[in-house]
Parts: C-alpha cells; sequence; structure tokens
C-alpha cells in the first residue's frame, strides 16, 4: 500500500473541500479500503458501493442494460456510466469507477483487463483500459487499485479544480 498516494489525494481534497466515491466491480472493495484507511478520510470520502453483475449495476447505479449486456457490463462506458451514478448516489465532487477482469475467462478472451473512468463534477476527466499481468486474481485487483489510484493522484496534481 502506497501511504504517501493516499494521504497527497487526501490531502488535495480535504485542502479543496471536495469530496470522492467509489464504484467498484473487478475490484471488489478493494479501493474503498485504501481511500477509506487515509488520515483524516471521513472529511473526504463519501464511501462507495461494489456492484459485481448487470442486475446490481442497472438497480443501483442505473447503467445501461442493453450495452452493459453485450459487453458483460465491461466497456469504457459502463465504466463512465458507474463513475459518474456514484456522484449522484453518494453527493461527492470526484467520482471513480472500474470493472473488468481481475481472472481469465472466455467472456474476455483469457486476457486480464479493466476499464475506469474519473470523473468531476459531471465531466470526464479520465478514462482508459488498464491490462493487467498475468497474476492471480488478488494480485490483479491490487495491480487494478493502486493503478488507479495513482492516476487519480496524477490528475489532482495537474487540475485545480
Amino acid at each position: 500500500m502506497n501511504e504517501d498516494t493516499l494521504q497527497l489525494i487526501g490531502n488535495i481534497l480535504i485542502e479543496r473541500q471536495q469530496t470522492i466515491a467509489v464504484a467498484e466491480s473487478v475490484t471488489s472493495g478493494h479501493i474503498q479500503v485504501a481511500l477509506s484507511t487515509a488520515a483524516d478520510a471521513a472529511k473526504f470520502y463519501q464511501g462507495g458501493i461494489t456492484v459485481y453483475n448487470l442486475g446490481q449495476k442497472s438497480r443501483h447505479l442505473q447503467i445501461e442494460p442493453i450495452h452493459a449486456m453485450a459487453c458483460n457490463c465491461v466497456s469504457e462506458q459502463v465504466a463512465y456510466e458507474m463513475a459518474l451514478a456514484v456522484c449522484k448516489l453518494f453527493t461527492s465532487d470526484w467520482g471513480m469507477a472500474i470493472t473488468g477482469y481481475a481472472s481469465k475467462v472466455p467472456e474476455s478472451n483469457n486476457e486480464l483487463y479493466a476499464y475506469y473512468a474519473i470523473t468531476y463534477a459531471g465531466n470526464i476527466m479520465q478514462s482508459g483500459k488498464l491490462e493487467a499481468p498475468d497474476d492471480k486474481p488478488p494480485k490483479v485487483q491490487f495491480y487494478y487499485t493502486w493503478e488507479l489510484l495513482k492516476y487519480l493522484e496524477r490528475i489532482l496534481k495537474k487540475n485545480a479544480v
């Protein structure tokens, strides 16, 4: 765990009086755990939701179900919709979402990847695809978690919003 990254994220958000919420699928709560361990997390971290299937993503985060069904809920569009919806759900300024694969399955052509999105005030700040090294699922989840938190750190440093 990189405590410096977490502390920097927390300090920037607290200084700006902004908050963040997280919607996770493939990382299954790891990002929520990481953010909650930062000092003064209650001053910037609103919370998160782990939604693991189409039904829950549609019900709680209003993702578009026809598109989601066609891609097994793994696309940049799904990640973006999740990030926007989690902001509304938790009344936060920033939203972060990730959906993908931590283990090789036929639906992913036996590849390990995830799509993510980071939003601020209803606008996409960054989105894309992460490709994970071939490893066991817990290590893949950890990899996604820290890559996404590093992206958030860079965005916060670069954008004085």
